[in-house]
Order: structure tokens, then sequence, then C-alpha cells
């Protein structure tokens, strides 16, 4: 069988490697690329090792001087096996290569977990996997791997992602999550368990809230805020618009971890264990940011259709805006529902800012529908900023189980 074969395609010339290439056949294989890409027009784009099950140094040093002399030569459906080579070998830094990924359906898959950037499905009783919405989503996956190593590193109970899979026209990342169930589905099928839920969410978020996150390995919120309002304050009159944004400015920095979903569907219960998944929204900032999204996955996105809470987690807005009340007052340790309405104010400043802002960017396909929402919702934002002179609010010192003892690792290992 002949270990290369070409194929003449628009993108250009694509070499298929077959078999084995090793020391007994390495020179005939080259001969042959070198037959194959003589004479014009026969510069080789790519070559597929779809079907390429081992490749040894002599192999190797064939591809080295094939990149030396097209430089844009990509390597593509690498199988497990080679991949390992090349990775082994260094070649994955040398060279663009892409790893052959098996297939997977989720059509009829139940969904666990759902971000803005793609849904979480249960694939049986041990695996899900998360897919993701823009097609050319390697990029996404490699993002969310490094975050959540690091998030797992400094204490915080998550899944780390062991296979990338292709699914539909995009891919996806397998996790391990033995008989998981979201807290949204808790909610809306267990609801004598709300206490518990709200407790352990919570506890959650202060854990998160507590980890001191080593300078530059994660973005700040604060910047993505300040960029939020800058598109969206001419939406306001300018004086409250220049308001809105010194607000904004006002906020100290800090290096404090922000889930940035941090919502129900993310947060599963899996094998008597809690944890928080969906975690590609990662940053460090004030807590207010955290709050801020999680007022709109409750309140905010369905406050002009409560529908809307319905058809993403599950339960009904009562329930959603229950859990909310209950959260916030937990998490802030206040009782008393005139000091508790007082920050949740200051919370939904930051929240219409974002909602405005993600409206005007994806907008639906009712735009009638669209106007009216943002009607209402510069309308409330336009009364909360006459009112408000700052954003600060004390939180309560957060009980976490901190492990300094990590920074050491974690700045070594995502250095």
């Amino acid at each position: 069988m002949n270990t290369v074969r070409a194929e003449k395609t628009d993108a250009g010339l694509i070499l298929y490697l077959a078999g084995r290439i090793d020391s007994s056949n390495a020179q005939a294989a080259e001969a042959e690329i070198l037959r194959l890409t003589a004479g014009d027009g026969n510069r080789p784009a790519a070559l597929d090792a779809e079907r390429l099950a081992y490749i040894s140094s002599a192999g190797l040093r064939v591809i080295l001087r094939l990149k030396k002399a097209y430089p844009a030569l990509k390597l593509v459906n690498a199988q497990p096996e080679v991949y390992e080579i090349l990775e082994m070998t260094g070649f994955t830094e040398m060279m663009e290569v892409e790893k052959a990924y098996r297939t997977v359906s989720v059509e009829v898959c139940e969904v666990i977990g759902e971000g803005f950037n793609g849904k979480v499905y249960r694939l049986d009783d041990d695996t899900v996997v998360k897919t993701y919405k823009n097609a050319d989503a390697l990029a996404d996956i490699r993002h969310e791997r490094e975050v959540a190593r690091l998030a797992l590193i400094l204490g915080v109970p998550t899944a780390i992602s062991y296979d990338v899979v292709k699914v539909g026209g995009s891919y996806g990342s397998v996790f391990e999550l033995l008989r998981a169930e979201s807290f949204s589905k808790l909610l809306a099928n267990e609801p004598e368990r709300f206490d518990w839920c709200v407790e352990q969410y919570v506890r959650m978020l202060k854990k998160i809230h507590g980890v001191r996150v080593p300078a530059g390995k994660l973005p700040s919120m604060k910047e993505k805020t300040l960029s939020v309002v800058r598109r969206m304050r001419a939406r306001l009159p300018e004086t409250l618009g220049n308001k809105l944004l010194r607000l904004v400015e006002e906020i100290p920095e800090s290096d404090g971890m922000i889930h940035g979903d941090f919502h129900t569907k993310n947060i599963v219960l899996a094998d008597g264990e809690v944890l928080v998944i969906d975690m590609d929204t990662l940053s460090v900032g004030h807590p207010i940011f955290d709050l801020m999204q999680m007022y709109n996955s409750y309140v905010g996105f369905s406050e002009c259709d409560p529908a809307v809470v319905l058809a993403f987690q599950g339960y009904p807005a009562e329930t959603a805006r229950r859990f909310w009340r209950a959260s916030l007052s937990a998490y802030l340790g206040i009782g008393d529902e005139t000091a508790l309405r007082e920050i949740e104010n200051k919370i939904r400043i930051l929240s219409y800012a974002d909602l405005i802002d993600f409206t005007v960017r994806f907008p639906s396909d009712d735009p009638e529908k669209d106007e009216a929402t943002l009607a209402y919702w510069t309308g409330a934002l336009t009364g909360l900023l006459e009112t408000t002179d700052s954003l600060l609010f004390p939180v309560n010192a957060l009980t976490v189980e901190a492990v300094p003892e990590s920074l050491p690792a974690v700045t070594e290992k995502t250095s």
C-alpha cells in the first residue's frame, strides 16, 4: 500500500499519509512526496494523517524537511497515537497540528448546564460534553482548560476536560461528572431543597470570591464592564452617561476571582459533590460584577417577559426571584429588606447597562420587542443613576477554604 497520495483542492495540494512511515520506507515516502510536489502549482497545503498509524523519527525528519521547504504547511487529522508522538517530539510547537476528533451526537441528550458560549449535555451516567456555539472553538476549549486548571489548583471544585470531540459543525469538551444534576434541575424537581441549594450556592460563591489570583493570570472584569459602559452610555443623557462611567471607574481593582456566569445551571451536584462548571468566563474583580450577572440571570433578562427565565433555567420566574433575594441576603449577611434593596439597586445599575449593551449587540428577531425592553431598562437605569452616588457596599468577611500554598504552583504551572 502506498504511504503517500495526493489530491488537488481549492486550498492547495493535500498529501495523504497512510500506514506506517519508519526507517524501512521513509526514504521512499520522501521521494514520492517530492514527485507529487514537483512542478508549478503543486505547493502542498496540508498533510492529512487520518490513516497514518505510526511515524518514527525517520518519518518525522521527512516532515521537518518538507516544513522547511513549505513554511505554511500544516498537519491535520492526526490520530491520538500519532498526535502523542508529534507532541512528545515538539512538532506541535514547530508547526500547526490538528488532532483527529471522534464525533458524538447530542440530539437526544439532556441539557444540564448552559452559558452564553455553549451548552452542557449529559452523554451517559458518567460523562458530559460542553458544546460551543463558535464553530472554530478549539481556542475556546484550550482557554477554558487553562482557566479551569487554574481554578482547581487554587481550591475551586470544578471538572477538567479530558477529551475533545466533534459535535455537529463545532467542537465539544468531555468531562467526567458522575450522576450530575444542575441546581436548576434540583430547584425545578425538588422544591423542598430550596434552602439547601441557597446555602450551597452561596458557599461556592464565597469560595470563588475568596480566591486570590496571581497577577496576569485572568482578565479584569472591571475593564470588560468599562467597555460595556463606553458602548452603551450614548443611550443615556450625557450627564448620566458620564456619571455611570465614573461610578464604574471608582470600583477598586481586585485580584479576587470572579466566575462571570454564576447561575444555577452552572452549579451541579455530581456524585454528592457540589461543583461549578462553565469556567470560560473566569476573571478577577470586585464581587459586584458576579452579582450583576446573577441578577440578570434570575431577574433582568426576564423582567419584561417572565417566560424567559422558565425557558432558560427550567423553573418559574417566582422561584428565580426568590432564589436571587435569598442568595443575595445570605451572601451579604443582611436580613433587613431596606438595606438589601439599597445594595440591590447598586447592582441593578451595572445589570441594566450590561443588558442594554447585550441587546444592542445581539438583537433578537423581534425588533419591536427589543425596543420596548431597551426603553424599560434605560428608564430604570436613568432613575437609579439619579439617586446613586456610589456602587460600593460592605461585604461581610468571606468564609472560604483558602489554599495560599497553591500559589507557587499556579505561578509555575501557568506561566
